[in-house]
């Protein structure tokens, strides 16, 4: 009983969690760890169980998509598709060793970036704002945008952890400066490379299904809270939280290290 408690706790605080601001996956991979569920099933049942709340927020951004320069919507979607099924695909292929030795630098990894991201992309849009002669050389070609959307979705495949903050930071350096506008396509992204992620977990037979069904539906639940908890929350305060749940777990995962 104890289990599923955790489970349903750990759903509503990822739904939570990603509907305000992200990090999710920092509540639920620990939380399935915890009630003994091996690191890489973990992984991959806790990016199922989250992958409603990312459709849900795409749906809630639609209209506020916009595409980098040079880059269509079907072209961002066959890179993110590639990239991330790739990166499923090596998750199958990592031995349980391996990856639990990758798990507190990951979340560690992760972390930072929660930390550097979102200030390095305020810095990147207010250099885009000032009236400046060199402002298109401040943007990514395309072919090098192209490969850092890849090498992400390669990421987010491997490991959820971070992901939004990471896209964020890649379309900043594409030239995107409306932050409706990416947070859209951010969603947009992680939805399809949730998606086929989750059909390569599927095919590799690494998500339990039971603790998916449940994590999933309180996620969806945590989703529609969090959402409202939105306007009534500041986004430092959250920031702070994430933070801090994110350095909790990579020192309690670097404690546990045999």
């Amino acid at each position: 009983m104890t289990e599923w408690i955790i489970i349903v706790v750990a759903g509503i605080l990822g739904g939570m969690l990603n509907a305000l601001a992200g990090g999710g996956s920092f509540i639920t991979f620990p939380a399935l760890i915890l009630v003994g569920v091996p690191p890489i099933l973990a992984n991959a049942t806790s990016t199922a169980a989250l992958l409603p709340g990312y459709i849900a927020s795409t749906w809630r951004f639609k209209r506020d998509i916009e595409f980098p320069a040079g880059l269509s919507c079907a072209a961002m979607v066959m890179v993110t598709l590639f990239g991330g099924s790739l990166g499923a695909g090596i998750l199958l292929h990592t031995s349980e060793q391996v990856f639990s030795t990758l798990i507190p630098w990951l979340i560690l990894f992760a972390t930072i970036l929660f930390v550097v991201g979102p200030r390095a992309n305020d810095s990147r849009i207010h250099s885009l704002q000032r009236p400046t002669n060199s402002r298109p050389g401040l943007c990514l070609r395309k072919p090098l945008a192209i490969f850092c959307l890849f090498v992400v979705c390669v990421y987010g495949g491997y490991f959820n952890g971070g992901l939004g903050i990471i896209l964020l930071a890649v379309l900043g350096l594409m030239g995107q400066t409306n932050l409706l506008g990416m947070n859209g396509l951010k969603n947009l992204v992680s939805s399809f490379l949730t998606a086929i992620a989750v059909m390569v977990y599927a095919i590799g037979g690494v998500i339990v299904s039971k603790q998916f069904l449940v994590m999933g539906a309180a996620a969806i639940v945590g989703g529609y809270f969090g959402a409202a908890l939105a306007y009534r929350i500041s986004k430092q305060a959250l920031q702070v939280i994430i933070v801090s749940v994110g350095l909790f777990m990579s020192v309690s995962f670097f404690l546990m290290k045999p």
